[in-house]
């Protein structure tokens, strides 16, 4: 199955997408970056991919992720995010044997995972996207360093899914993504070999 980052960027930022509570995402929004509500010892995890944010979800609708942010990163940010990545599941080309594979996983600041990328209505589809979970030392500096806008989207996201429901899929207005370009190590950490 092929993989490929699709994401909405321009020459500076890359959007990602989280989901959270109110709480968190209302602080997050007044101040431009997350606050004290959101736990930096925990792993968190960002995707690129509008639509499987929305099977995460369940459109805005699971209990803890009923608010959707975006999250506009540095480019150099999201770039040192991938140079970290130990993948979710052993590669032997990549890690030799399980047991490094573990010890990486272990210590990793990043951990990649590639799951069945989703169409508008949330059906898998013969491509992957990537998830990335980050922490540790990663997890500050995306709050403070990398993180350069965050939009609260809910309200689109409700509105999407309600034509969706009423059959108007000509109506609903999806974010732009296309391929995010990859250098040859960047894919090879991530494990494409296309």
């Amino acid at each position: 199955m092929e993989k490929k980052i699709l994401a909405s960027y321009d020459a500076q930022t890359i959007r990602v997408y989280q989901a959270y509570n109110p709480s968190i995402a209302e602080e997050a929004v007044r101040l431009g970056h997350f606050g004290s509500r959101f736990k930096m010892e925990r792993m968190t995890w960002i995707k690129p991919s509008f639509l499987w944010m929305m099977y995460r979800s369940g459109w805005a609708t699971k209990e803890g992720q009923e608010r959707i942010l975006a999250i506009d990163l540095s480019i150099e940010g999201f770039r040192e995010i991938l140079h970290g990545v130990v993948l979710s599941t052993y590669n032997q080309e990549l890690y030799q044997t399980k047991e490094n594979w573990q010890e990486k996983g272990k210590l990793a600041q990043v951990r990649c995972q590639w799951d069945p990328d989703k169409d508008i209505y949330l059906q898998p589809m013969d491509r992957k996207a990537i998830q990335l979970g980050i922490r540790g030392e990663m997890v500050p500096r995306y709050v403070h360093e990398w993180t350069k806008n965050i939009t609260d989207i809910t309200e689109d996201v409700h509105e999407t899914k309600r034509l969706l429901d009423l059959g108007e899929i000509e109506k609903t207005s999806l974010p732009t993504e296309t391929e995010f370009p990859l250098t040859v190590t960047e894919k090879k950490i991530l494990g494409i070999t296309k």
